[in-house]
């Protein structure tokens, strides 16, 4: 049987790791979020989206999360009508990456908590731990 304050810090991690990805696939969309294609008609930036899973660490016997996929949103592309700014079609369209920003910035917020949430834990065991050697080293 392991211990359980070690357990709750590999679950901790395993949160803080998954969330650190998402937070990074977030940042690439925001700072994507008006990179048109290269040619005319060209396909811009496409959404990037993570999916988690939930696993069995079997050294633990405790489940653990992780990055299932970093996958694409297939939402359609915005399409404008800007022949001066950026490189359009033959009839002066632009098509648009598919990035909402009021979407990712909550997505990132969520992140952030989660993140923050799973560092609390990880402190407080971390804590815990390091109480209960001093207890040992005193007994």
């Amino acid at each position: 049987m392991s211990d359980p304050l070690q357990a709750t810090l590999r679950i901790a991690g395993s949160g803080l790791e998954a969330q650190s990805v998402r937070l990074r696939v977030i940042s690439e969309n925001i700072a994507n979020a008006q990179s048109t294609g290269d040619t005319p008609g060209a396909d811009p930036y496409t959404r990037q989206t993570v999916s988690f899973d939930s696993v069995l660490d079997r050294s633990l016997s405790a489940p653990a999360v992780r990055i299932k996929t970093i996958g694409r949103d297939n939402t359609p592309f915005k399409v404008e009508h800007d022949p001066a700014i950026r490189p359009p079609d033959a009839g002066g369209f632009v098509k648009l990456p598919n990035v909402d920003m009021l979407t990712e910035l909550a997505d990132m917020r969520e992140a952030n908590r989660t993140y923050e949430a799973n560092l609390q834990v990880a402190k407080q065991s971390a804590e815990l731990l390091g109480q209960t050697v001093s207890l040992l080293k005193d007994a």
